[in-house]
C-alpha cells in the first residue's frame, strides 16, 4: 500500500506543475478530476487483468492440470459412471439414490451427491434403460433396469 502511496506522490509532484498554471481553479479541479479518472481506470485495468490471469490458472489447474502443465486423469463424471454401472447388473433390483452414491462411492471412487445424480437417472429413466418406481417403504423413487 505505502508503495501505491508513494506512486502517487510522485505523480501529482509531476502534474502540480502543468496544474498549476492554470488560474482558473475551477479548470485546475476539472484537469485533476480527469486525472485521477484515467488513473483509477488503468489501476482497475491492471486489477481486472490479474484477475484475469489468476482464473485461467485456477481454471487450468482444475482441468486437470499441474502448473508445469503436467495433465493428471479427471475422475468420470456422474453420467459415465452410471452408464458403466447400466452395463453391470447392479441395477436388476430396485436401487434407491442413497444406494446408487454409496455403490459409486465404493466401487467407483467418485463421491457424488443424490441431486447430482437424480437428474441424471432420470435421463436415462426417460430414455427407457431405468424404470423409476416409488418405494413402498420411504415414497423416494427406486431405479430398476428395463
Amino acid at each position: 500500500m505505502s508503495k501505491q502511496i508513494e506512486k502517487l506522490k510522485k505523480q501529482l509532484a509531476e502534474i502540480s506543475e502543468v496544474v498549476n498554471t492554470f488560474k482558473s481553479e475551477a479548470v485546475q479541479v476539472r484537469i485533476a478530476e480527469k486525472l485521477f479518472d484515467v488513473l483509477i481506470d488503468a489501476d482497475r485495468a491492471e486489477h481486472e487483468n490479474s484477475d484475469y490471469l489468476l482464473k485461467k490458472s485456477r481454471r487450468f489447474k482444475e482441468n486437470g492440470h499441474d502448473t508445469d502443465g503436467a495433465a493428471h486423469r479427471k475422475k468420470p463424471g456422474a453420467t459415465k459412471v452410471l452408464n458403466q454401472i447400466l452395463a453391470t447388473d447392479f441395477f436388476n433390483q430396485p436401487r434407491s439414490i442413497a444406494s446408487i452414491a454409496e455403490y459409486c462411492k465404493e466401487k467407483y471412487d467418485s463421491d457424488f451427491k443424490t441431486s447430482e445424480l437424480s437428474g441424471i437417472l432420470l435421463k436415462l429413466a426417460n430414455e427407457n434403460k431405468l424404470r423409476r418406481e416409488k418405494s413402498r417403504d420411504n415414497n423416494r423413487f427406486d431405479y430398476i433396469k428395463v
